[in-house]
């Protein structure tokens, strides 16, 4: 009966069956709904442990590299890392380059970059390539932002840079006590600047008070004084101040280093400047043979036998000053046998101008190389001892290359052209003098006016690095039709005007003055005080009132100078 029962409870729903309290003395109650429950716990339990090791494994290694998960910015300019707050100039904002990345992978996938707070593009899409800030950006601060979303609802991670362009160059204003200064005259420079700028003079540190500034220099600098005022971001100003020396009035004759030791020559000169008819003498240091005329003391132009020591220069200049006269001191540059032969029998051989196959330069019985430092130092040197033994000028003669087609010659070592190299000695010599208060003066062939290249004398360049420019317009010196003058050497008027106004055209605007050489000799057609008072009155209607007369033989024309304006003493 009990199993009969049993198989009936088939036909129930399952759950729902309970037996009849007669049949079942322990009342026991079947409620299959309730264990499915409990054995579905139990399993959940005993698979808790599974979960949890599962999730170690993988959830929670995702979760840590959420946290982890981050972008990286690098900032770089021209010299290397940037620091936050940076103050740029344009060129150093075309220098900048940023790279990104997400970390720690490394990886640029969904990095994104934005320049105060807009996104923009960065080339090719790929934020680890460097880039840089785009275009038309202003003055100003400005902040570069590169984000990453991160999962987990964490927030994006950010990285952001912020700099300064500054683009404006610093205000700076300077001024000069005087633009013309005699000589031994002390110059002060006074100027302004924005604040915080640094301020340098001729590359040293300017000392600057509260955006003031003064500097004082003993005589007037050597060419143009450059200022130059750098702000925090690198911008600059310069300023290039130049104050023109004031050079003495010179009416002059030429006197050889013979001719001075010679009483018979030197006297006659005393006597034009005892009349006043003269205010300056022009003595020879080194002549075109290339030897030096004077007492040198100099040790190498003695060791290869350069010094003949004709006269006592020293002596000469102390003369000449007691009778208030001005000492010119000419000097032949690169004209000189005596160095180029030396030089070249000692295997120095660069110091020598050259043939196309390596020969020496025959013209002229040797020619220097002026492009070797070694050749201007020589010839410095003796402008120094020279100043320092009392002259006033360094007038420099021969101050150029060989005449002739330059296919013909070699410079060994030459940068540049030759018409800079010969500015630059003209300048490095003015530098030396400058300190010794003595005059830089360079002579030149008439012809340069017109053809710069001939033989390498830019008259505006030498311009910039000479106190005075002494052209040879030498009447007999001219081709025929030179300046539309059928035939100069006997229109010595007409030829010498026409040639200085074309030295005056090329000058115009710089502060050098012209001291034309006139011709007081004979070739080819006699001259006397008609032909040399008309050389002076030609320069005269051109503007210019000083000149130096050349005759080698050293006997002048008395008769064709003009008397003093204010006659001397006695």
């Amino acid at each position: 009966m009990l199993r009969t029962r049993l198989a009936g409870l088939a036909h129930f729903p399952r759950g729902q069956v309970s037996l009849p309290p007669a049949h079942s003395p322990a009342r026991l109650r079947f409620r299959p709904h309730n264990d499915l429950v409990f054995w579905r716990r139990r399993a959940l339990v005993l698979a808790l442990p599974a979960v949890v090791v599962i999730g170690a494994t993988t959830v929670l290694p995702a979760a840590i590299r959420a946290l982890r998960s981050g972008v990286t910015l690098e900032v770089v300019g021209a010299g290397g890392p940037l620091r936050q707050g940076a103050v740029v100039n344009g060129d150093g904002l075309a220098a900048m380059r940023f790279r990104a990345a997400g970390s720690p992978a490394g990886r640029s996938e969904g990095v994104d970059v934005a320049m105060d707070g807009r996104r923009f593009p960065v080339p090719g899409g790929v934020p680890a390539l460097p880039w840089g800030v785009p275009a038309g950006l202003v003055d100003g601060r400005h902040s570069v932002t590169v984000s990453r979303a991160r999962p987990l609802l964490l927030p994006a991670a950010r990285r952001s840079f912020t700099f300064i362009l500054d683009t404006a160059a610093p205000r700076l204003s300077v001024s000069p006590s005087a633009t013309r200064a005699g000589i031994r005259d002390a110059v002060t420079f006074t100027g302004t600047v924005e604040p915080g700028a640094q301020v340098t003079a001729g590359g040293g540190p300017v000392p600057v008070n509260a955006g003031t500034f003064e500097m004082r220099y003993e005589a007037p600098p050597a060419g143009p004084l450059r200022f130059a005022a750098t702000d925090a971001a690198g911008n600059s100003t310069v300023a290039e101040i130049a104050v023109a020396v004031a050079l003495p009035p010179t009416r002059a004759v030429h006197v050889s280093g013979f001719a001075w030791a010679t009483r018979s020559l030197r006297e006659p000169i005393l006597a034009l400047i005892d009349r006043g008819l003269i205010d300056a003498v022009q003595l020879d240091l080194k002549e075109e043979d290339g030897y030096i005329g004077y007492r040198s003391e100099l040790a190498y132009p003695r060791s290869i036998g350069a010094v003949r020591g004709t006269y006592d220069l020293r002596a000469a200049a102390a003369e000449l000053h007691k009778r208030n006269v001005r000492v010119i001191g000419r000097l032949v540059a690169f004209r000189d046998p005596v160095l180029a032969g030396a030089e070249w029998q000692s295997g120095r051989r660069e110091r020598v101008v050259q043939t196309p196959d390596g020969q020496p330069y025959a013209g002229y019985g040797g020619f220097t190389n002026f492009a070797n430092p070694d050749v201007q130092r020589y010839n410095i040197d003796i402008a120094e001892e020279a100043a320092a033994m009392g002259v006033d000028d360094v007038l420099y003669d021969y101050v150029r290359r060989p005449d002739g087609a330059i296919g013909t010659m070699r410079f060994p070592g030459l940068e540049g052209s030759p018409e800079d190299a010969i500015a630059g000695f003209l300048g490095a010599t003015r530098s030396v003098l400058r300190p010794l208060h003595t005059y830089v003066g360079a002579s030149v062939f008439g012809i340069a006016a017109t053809r710069p290249t001939e033989i390498a004398q830019d008259i505006a360049k030498i311009a910039a690095n000479a106190d005075y420019i002494a052209p040879m317009v030498y009447p007999s010196h001219w081709n025929k039709g030179e300046y539309g003058v059928a035939d100069p050497n006997r229109s010595p008027y007409e030829i010498v005007l026409r040639s200085l106004r074309d030295f005056q055209r090329q000058v115009a605007g710089t502060e050098v003055r012209l001291v034309p050489w006139l011709q007081d000799f004979a070739l080819g057609v006699p001259y006397g005080v008609n032909e040399v008072r008309a050389q002076i009155q030609a320069a005269k209607d051109a503007g210019i009132s000083d000149w130096i007369l050349w005759d080698p033989a050293v006997t002048y024309t008395d008769g064709a100078l003009p008397a003093p304006a204010v006659p001397p003493p006695g």
